[in-house]
């Protein structure tokens, strides 16, 4: 690690991850666009989540052209960018809000480049504790991975379903926290059902890694993110709380509150 405040910033997840282990319990992880609906309300959002029980928190960063999120998060992405919210707005919100537990910085790779090669301790003297790029698969530039994985963030890294067992097992090996396992192929966005062969594809990566396993894309209501705690360590859950956000903070609140319910039933 760069420095003894970076291995304590990357080491926050792990420790979250670690005091859910022994009470029981799993991670809700809301993902937030920074930004959205605007600036003021992005710190209170962020606010309130932790009062409402989240215990990791997806920061996105707005960026012009996300190619893996549905329509509800790109236009949160949109709006952001409309009130002037790109990377050092993204970090600003995070610093400002000045929250007790881990905040996940989730961007796509190009505004990580523009960033410059302080950007990850930036991002962690802002008061982020992991770094996501979403559009860095494994192998695709060896260096650049290098650089997050030596960096002071933990460096989450995505599976996909279709992903065989041995790579899973190779992708985790370069990350630290937790995986993310999206669990349908396509864009972001809310679904009426959760695929059937979830558990299966959890059980995969659990043989693959001794990481905290949590899992997103397409969770929106409570019983959804029971069904997702019953097999993982953590539910992930992005564009209905955009969505929410959309109407105001009370309504993402009053979700999130849901959602912390249902998964503290599993």
């Amino acid at each position: 690690m760069a420095s003894g405040s970076a291995t304590i910033s990357s080491d926050r997840i792990a420790q979250r991850f670690a005091d859910l282990q022994r009470a029981g319990r799993r991670a809700f992880v809301p993902y937030v666009t920074a930004g959205h609906p605007d600036v003021e309300r992005s710190v209170a959002l962020l606010q309130g989540l932790e009062a409402a029980g989240a215990d990791v928190i997806e920061v996105g960063v707005p960026f012009s052209d996300p190619m893996a999120d549905g329509a509800v998060i790109q236009a949160s992405s949109q709006r952001a960018l409309a009130n002037g919210v790109r990377l050092d707005g993204a970090l600003e919100i995070i610093s400002r809000a000045a929250i007790g537990i881990p905040v996940v910085l989730f961007s796509y790779l190009n505004p990580l480049l523009r960033g410059g090669p302080d950007v990850l301790q930036r991002a962690a003297d802002a008061g982020a504790h992991g770094v996501l790029a979403i559009d860095l698969p494994l192998g695709a530039d060896p260096e650049r991975e290098a650089w997050f994985a030596e960096g002071p963030l933990a460096f989450i890294r995505l599976v996909a379903p279709t992903t065989p067992e041995a790579r899973m097992a190779e992708i985790a090996r370069t990350g630290s926290g937790f995986v993310y396992l999206i669990s349908r192929l396509g864009v972001t966005g809310e679904r009426q059902e959760l695929p059937r062969e979830l558990p299966e594809t959890a059980a995969r990566v659990r043989r693959a890694t001794t990481l905290p396993l949590c899992i997103g894309f397409g969770i929106s209501r409570p019983e959804q993110a029971l069904a997702v705690a019953r097999i993982a360590d953590g539910v992930v859950v992005g564009s209905a709380m955009v969505r929410a956000a959309d109407e105001s903070v009370d309504a993402a609140l009053a979700l999130a509150r849901a959602l912390r319910q249902g998964i503290d039933a599993a």
